[in-house]
């Protein structure tokens, strides 16, 4: 039962992440032969201001 965790910041929509999902269980169905039933895809969104690099805060793209 394949777990993949998807780390971004906030702000995608539902239909963004739905088509990243399905893009993840197509790939690992073919690649790990799993079957896709068994495919578990967690997002988890991150406000912004809580990436620092090097240090320092992230700026905003």
């Amino acid at each position: 039962m394949p777990f993949v965790h998807v780390e971004l910041f906030e702000g995608r929509t539902l239909e963004q992440k739905t088509a990243i999902a399905k893009e993840i269980t197509e790939s690992i169905a073919k690649h790990a032969g799993a079957p896709k039933s068994a495919i578990n895809v967690i997002f988890t969104d991150f406000p912004e201001g809580t990436l620092f690099q090097s240090g320092e805060m992230r700026e905003k793209k």
